[in-house]
């Protein structure tokens, strides 16, 4: 290190008073402090330019030099070697983590803030189809074109990860999951899921054979009840006979909810998007509803947004309206009132029914649309429900890029909300055009 930090003012001190003394001895006291400063400012301009020549070739050893400037060269090569010593250690940092990133079986991509390819490993070659001698810098909307995933991409809400089939390997799955870091950076995550999509169909086949099955053999039993409960029959047997009617029909409404349920998680998404006029929907299933509600007097009111209609699959969607109004409908104490709500924000379309009946324990609400999930043991039956409404709501609305939204509190009732996209809304003039 330096040994003083005025060394070089020092240095200079030295050198001017010795060269006016030397003037002064010839009686030329300033011609000589002028031709003593010369040539230090020479001797400076020699050593500069040596570290300069040094700073543009640094793997050369560092020249020698005097004094303050030998301290200045001595201090800049330790630097250096610090230096290189930590750019070596970081580049072997980088070579492991290109070597483990290799090994894993999912792909990695890391996109920068303009959403362009900054780097993948060898995984995303073979699963994506990418080529770093000719997609590094490009947009990755522009090579993973499937509009699911461009849609998926640009929302910027990435808590559900994204479904697909691979771009470049038939009959590969592929799940995407897209993480945010730094300053609009993203890490893109596509995993292999191929195998866990197959058990998967196998697990809905079988729920959809084995329910299929059974439709014969309960068509023969309702025939035959009802055949038998059109005779005089003793009371007792009657009573018998209507029970096993009432059960068959709750079975039967029962397979033929777990036949759409597998239909539903077939498939993540829509094969295509139809305009469906919501309005007259919602207006239809509120005439179910108070048909459904009957001798319990329930009143239900209907407000809709009259600008936007929604795209999607009309059957699938009034499933899921309907599925909602009739459990309020069942849930709710007679004379109650239960509202329907159709409105657009900057959010997207929502459609919301909302009652003020018995309400929900705040620990029930997130297992609600599991199926078969009861709240209370016997509820679902005594109501005459399958204990599937919700998850076929739930897989409806994922299939329409829509969520599911539960409100509840005890005695204050229950709101529960249908969250869509704002690319699934369509004027009514498109509409009707």
């Amino acid at each position: 290190m330096q040994k003083s930090p005025h060394a070089a003012v020092q240095g200079l001190l030295i050198y001017a008073s010795t060269s006016a003394m030397l003037g002064l001895i010839f009686g030329q006291m300033s011609w000589g402090l002028v031709v003593g400063l010369s040539i230090w400012c020479v001797q400076q301009i020699r050593l500069t330019t040596k570290l300069k020549t040094w700073l543009q070739n640094p793997d050369t050893a560092p020249p020698e030099a005097p004094g303050h400037w030998g301290e200045i060269f001595d201090d800049l090569a330790r630097l250096q070697k610090r230096h290189q010593l930590k750019t070596q250690q970081l580049k072997e940092i980088i070579v492991r983590f290109q070597q483990s990133s290799s090994a894993l079986a999912d792909a990695f991509v890391i996109i920068d803030q303009h959403s362009n390819l900054e780097w993948w490993n060898l995984s995303a070659d073979r699963l994506l189809g990418l080529k770093a001698s000719a997609d590094r810098g490009k947009p990755v909307i522009n090579l993973l074109r499937d509009p699911r995933f461009i849609r998926y991409f640009r929302k910027g809400h990435y808590e559900d990860p994204l479904q697909l089939p691979s771009p470049v390997l038939n009959d590969v799955v592929l799940q995407y999951q897209i993480t945010e870091f730094g300053f609009g950076d993203r890490l893109l995550v596509a995993r292999d899921v191929t195998q866990l999509v197959r058990l998967e169909h196998t697990r809905q086949d079988f729920v959809a054979n084995a329910s299929h099955e059974l439709r014969t053999p309960l068509t023969v039993i309702r025939g035959y009840l009802e055949t038998f409960i059109d005779q005089e029959l003793p009371t007792p047997l009657m009573r018998a006979m209507t029970q096993m009617q009432v059960q068959a029909s709750r079975m039967e409404s029962l397979v033929t909810d777990l036949l759409l349920l597998s239909r539903l998680e077939a498939s993540q998404h829509i094969a295509d998007e139809n305009p469906i006029r919501i309005q007259e929907m919602l207006h239809n299933i509120q005439q179910d509803g108070i048909a459904l509600s009957d001798d319990k007097g329930h009143e239900i009111s209907v407000s809709v947004d009259a600008e936007f209609d929604l795209l999607g699959q009309p059957q699938e969607l009034h499933s899921v309206f309907s599925n909602l109004l009739f459990n309020a409908v069942r849930y709710s104490p007679a004379k109650s009132k239960i509202d329907i709500r159709w409105w657009i924000d900057q959010n997207g379309g929502h459609v919301c029914v909302k009652d003020n009946g018995l309400g929900i324990e705040s620990i029930h609400l997130s297992r609600l649309t599991e199926r078969f999930y009861r709240v209370e043991e016997g509820r679902s039956s005594s109501t005459g429900g399958t204990g599937l409404g919700l998850a076929i709501v739930k897989h409806a609305l994922h299939r329409h890029g829509a969520k599911l939204t539960i409100e509840s509190q005890p005695g204050k009732g229950s709101v529960f909300s249908c969250h869509f996209p704002l690319d699934m809304l369509v004027k009514i003039n498109e509409t009707e055009s």
